[in-house]
């Protein structure tokens, strides 16, 4: 959680008239950053793939510079980095759905990211990390790549600042949630409080961390907008969809046999809880969003995407 003075005024911002490389883009946390960066008029490039797919077109379209690469091309990586004052640095994981890299292709995209950031000259690297992460390992092991990447920043000795988000308030609203059936199952337990963020946040969160240097390198920060039980997400929901929403804890059944999940399970009465010092980040950062005003706004689109009948068959 943030440790030094967390005062926020427009004048200790410095002007946004560099260029920043957004890594992951055409995503959403890496869209997000990229969308605020603009939005607070900093020059954006983004490393894509393929310039010419349709998300990429449409990044060009809102005056983000593409340009050709791979995270797995240290080549294109010292092209882009180029010229660049910052570097948002976020991975795919294995622990994404349709994953197709490893535990240990994400550590290398890290650690390479911020190599070449160093060599560069980049003036500042921003890494995407996990409100789980500390300074032991949780068991998962794709969050625990988060850790070992981290470690390899700081070892690095460059000028860098770690983000680490809270739950995405996204993942309360996807399909397999069974909110089409008036229901709402995650990791907790009913009573147990856990953190969340809203994904667009953690682009202006990125945006205002890359405006104020002198404020954050070298501190790590642990991001949420909100905390909520089980219940209060299920009466936020229900609220919003004017319909009855009854939370649960996922099965028992089902953590016993999906070995990640379980661990997930445990971790969410500890570390995955979150312990970011919510009253301080929202006096640093105010335009935070609570669950209720995201889904009255950003999340509007995707909980009435999760109330249609026969969106997903729930967990199996």
């Amino acid at each position: 959680m943030p440790t030094e003075n967390t005062d926020s005024t427009d004048e200790s911002r410095t002007a946004a008239t560099g260029t920043v490389v957004v890594l992951g883009a055409t995503g959403q946390q890496g869209g997000s950053v990229a969308a605020a960066l603009r939005a607070d008029g900093w020059n954006v490039r983004a490393l894509v793939r393929d310039p010419a797919g349709s998300r990429a077109r449409s990044l060009a379209a809102a005056g983000i510079e593409t340009v050709p690469g791979d995270l797995g091309d240290p080549g294109s990586l010292r092209a882009a980095f180029s010229g660049a004052q910052g570097v948002f640095s976020v991975q795919p994981n294995a622990g994404q759905a349709g994953a197709v890299v490893s535990n240990e292709d994400e550590v290398r995209f890290g650690t390479t990211v911020a190599d070449i950031a160093g060599e560069s000259g980049v003036a500042h690297l921003v890494y995407s990390s996990a409100g789980v992460v500390g300074a032991t390992p949780t068991g998962v092991a794709h969050l625990d790549t988060k850790m070992r990447v981290e470690s390899h920043i700081r070892g690095l000795g460059i000028a860098a600042t770690v983000l680490r988000p809270a739950t995405f308030m996204e993942l309360l609203v996807a399909p397999d949630t069974g909110l089409d059936r008036g229901r709402m199952s995650f990791l907790m337990g009913p009573d147990q409080s856990h953190q969340v963020i809203a994904v667009r946040d953690i682009g202006r969160v990125a945006a205002a961390v890359f405006g104020a240097p002198e404020r954050y390198v070298g501190r790590t920060l642990e991001i949420a907008g909100d905390a909520l039980t089980g219940e209060d997400m299920a009466r936020h929901l229900a609220r919003a969809a004017g319909r009855p929403i009854r939370y649960s804890r996922l099965p028992e059944a089902l953590l016993a046999r999906e070995e990640t999940l379980g661990r997930l399970a445990e971790l969410a009465g500890g570390r995955l809880a979150g312990s970011a010092d919510l009253d301080t980040l929202r006096a640093e950062f105010p335009f935070l969003l609570s669950f209720d005003r995201w889904l009255a706004g950003p999340g509007a689109g995707l909980l009435e995407e999760a109330l249609r009948p026969g969106d997903a068959g729930g967990h199996r």
